[in-house]
């Protein structure tokens, strides 16, 4: 337990060397992550998830030929794979009518207002 605790130290470390930033750091460190999640984790979940699916289709078509048991694990993990591909798709796509509906968007307005001149 010591150990989980100085290595979550060490990784939280950096964040707090970062403790001191304006909004606009801020703003592009959370977009940054965002993009992160977008660009690298989702679609890492989904090829785990696809290679999930293929692995029981194999097990269950060419390995479980005429074993039972290894039929039952290929078709258990395509049932896996498939909850799988289900749930991310609806979280996705909730994430999406949240993000509509609430009408996120980090674009500057045109019709940014100006001062009056000094005279």
């Amino acid at each position: 337990m010591k150990k989980l605790s100085y290595l979550g130290a060490a990784f939280a470390l950096p964040f707090f060397a970062l403790a001191q930033v304006n909004g606009s750091n801020v703003g592009t460190l959370g977009s940054s992550v965002v993009n992160l999640i977008n660009s690298v984790l989702v679609p890492v979940v989904f090829a785990v998830a696809f290679i999930v699916f293929i692995w029981g289709v194999f097990q269950y078509f060419i390995l479980g030929g005429h074993d039972e048991e290894k039929r039952e694990t290929g078709k258990s993990l395509m049932l896996w794979g498939i909850i799988g591909f289900f749930i991310m798709v609806s979280v996705w796509g909730l994430v999406n009518i949240l993000r509509g509906s609430v009408q996120l968007n980090n674009n500057v307005p045109d019709y940014a207002p100006t001062l009056p001149a000094s005279q």
